[in-house]
């Protein structure tokens, strides 16, 4: 089951990295919770391959940065239609 783990925490970061995906979309694809995702971004990937954990920390926090403009911008899409 480790070996799952750790293909899994190595899989989402690369999934990630290689789509600038944030956490909600990285879940979906997988069939996770954000809760999984970010345990094993955050918990189990640093020890298994630092130099990917780096790389996708770095979007993620990029993506944290952008939500509050994302989230207007889907509200705003959702009462005036644009």
């Amino acid at each position: 089951m480790n070996g799952n783990l750790e293909q899994r925490a190595c899989d989402l970061a690369l999934y990630i990295v290689e789509n600038r995906a944030t956490v909600r979309q990285a879940a979906k694809q997988f069939g996770v919770s954000k809760s999984t995702v970010h345990k094993d971004i955050a918990e189990r990937l640093p020890f298994i391959n630092r130099q990917l954990y780096l790389q996708a920390k770095e979007i993620l926090e990029e993506n944290k940065a952008q939500r509050h403009i994302r989230g207007g911008l889907a509200t705003r899409k959702k009462y005036k239609g644009v």
